[in-house]
């Protein structure tokens, strides 16, 4: 059993007994709760809490939980039927109406019901993450002096520096912005770069967080297909002058989520396109340190080879380490750098400084490089068991091409399989996986899934993961 599993239940429990007390009366001890129910001192205090959110427990340090007094009644109800008349009137006046839907990313974030395999996780599990050297990195923050103190709207210069190196192509620190991780990144790239209403070129399929700012931001997301080697070049110079487009967002290593590395041809070609277009490219670089450990050298980033500033650079601390730890470096040259900063002064002033320093301190820490190391081969270990087990069971499904680096697999569902049916049937079955729909901006060309094997506890997961998978794919397709 998990520990969010294991809080949801003691939770659930502690719940259904609170009539036993009267208001204000004590709960047992959290050492009396722990014996009880067979769990660790850190699951009863987080159950405890999820209580105490909820108004039913009130908990005192040193003295122990109680039961909350009763609530007043609730008051009457009002009126906000005159909201969808306020925010539809919003709409009619916008050139390209903004759409605030989060749910192709909710699908990555909502934790699964407790027994539920979870292929559908965007980052990775608690036993692959280094919470180690991340709480070693934190306590060291914390003693630096002024490690509290407001840091410079940029960031911190070293760590503005460490981003820089860690790009190459004679990047300087103050052409690196730290910001609050990727998706504010995207954020922000985005707003400097498009006006509302403007079309911005995205591959196909691509990650619908990105589609999500876009629309958010009422801007025209245009399909741009992708092949094995990444966008196609020949495509994208038809979009640029077909949309008049000055924006493409890209992922030109691992792409998510088909896992293609844009050849090195390619490479060059998009970014000449670009220029000649007088458009920039977002590039997203998110899974660089989620390389396996039987791929071979790493392209550069495109903005190493760039001296015009055709490229704004995305690139994230948090895939390879935890959710909350937010902390990115956007690397930008020329005039569109005070943009971009003035930017991130508005949106959030700027990334609390405890956090930088503790990056700064696991980023220079030997735990750093070990980590790493850890981290690709364990997901090779986690990607080969994945495909072993579709090619075993599921032929149908298994992908021609398997990537050497990320942390998920994109599978093509046969013709005239129904892909809502599939999930649907799948979650039934106790899997919990990422339909395909979500990642394209237009009509898919078929039906798909997304499996991640970084969020699941083990290989013996993947593989009872792929068993239930295939009685949801039987139930579906017979």
């Amino acid at each position: 059993m998990n520990e969010s599993s294991s809080v949801g239940e003691v939770a659930n429990r502690l719940r259904q007994e609170l009539d036993r007390y009267s208001p204000g009366g004590k709960l047992p001890s959290s050492r009396t709760l722990v014996e009880r129910f067979r769990v660790s001192p850190v699951t009863v205090s987080r159950a405890l809490a999820q209580l105490a959110a909820e108004g039913l427990v009130v908990t005192r340090p040193g003295a122990g939980a109680f039961r909350a007094e009763p609530r007043n009644a609730l008051a009457p109800a009002g009126d906000t039927s005159w909201q969808e008349v306020a925010l539809s009137a919003d709409a009619a006046l916008e050139v390209v109406p903004r759409t605030v839907d989060a749910s192709g990313v909710l699908v990555s974030l909502a934790a699964p019901p407790p027994g539920v395999i979870d292929f559908s996780g965007g980052y990775l599990h608690p036993s692959l993450q280094p919470e180690r050297a991340m709480a070693a990195a934190l306590a060291r923050a914390g003693r630096r002096p002024g490690a509290w103190a407001r840091p410079p709207v940029d960031g911190l210069p070293e760590l503005r520096a460490w981003f820089a190196r860690d790009l190459g192509g004679a990047l300087t620190a103050g052409e690196v912005l730290i910001t609050a991780g990727g998706q504010s990144a995207l954020t922000s790239a985005l707003r400097a770069l498009a006006p509302p209403g403007a079309p911005v070129l995205v591959e196909s399929p691509t990650y619908p967080g990105m589609l999500a700012i876009a629309r958010a931001a009422g801007l025209r997301p245009v399909p741009v297909p992708v092949d094995a080697d990444g966008v196609r070049p020949d495509l994208l110079a038809e979009a640029f002058r077909m949309s008049r487009a000055r924006v493409f967002v890209c992922q030109p290593l691992f792409q998510n989520p088909t896992g293609a590395v844009l050849t090195a041809e390619r490479r060059r070609e998009v970014v000449r396109i670009a220029r000649e277009a007088g458009a920039f490219v977002i590039e997203d670089d998110f899974v660089r340190r989620l390389v396996h450990e039987d791929a071979g050298p790493l392209p550069r980033p495109l903005i190493a080879d760039d001296p015009d500033g055709v490229v704004v650079h995305v690139r994230s601390l948090t895939k390879a380490t935890s959710p909350s730890f937010r902390v990115c470096g956007l690397a930008a040259r020329g005039p569109v750098l005070e943009r971009l900063r003035a930017i991130q002064v508005v949106d959030t002033f700027f990334v609390p400084r405890p956090l930088q320093e503790a990056a700064l301190e696991l980023l220079g820490s030997p735990g750093w490089p070990r980590h790493l190391r850890s981290l690709a081969t364990e997901l090779k270990t986690r990607r080969d068991a994945l495909t072993a087990a579709l090619r075993l069971s599921l032929p149908d499904l298994a992908p021609p091409r398997v990537p050497s680096g990320g942390y998920h697999l994109w599978l093509r569902l046969p013709d005239g399989t129904d892909e809502s049916a599939l999930v649907t049937s799948a979650l039934r079955a106790g899997l919990a996986v990422t339909p395909g729909r979500p990642y394209f901006s237009a009509e898919p060309p078929a039906g798909h899934l997304r499996l991640s094997y970084a969020d699941v506890a083990n290989t013996e997961e993947i593989t009872e993961g792929v068993r239930r998978l295939r009685r949801a794919y039987t139930e579906v397709c017979s």
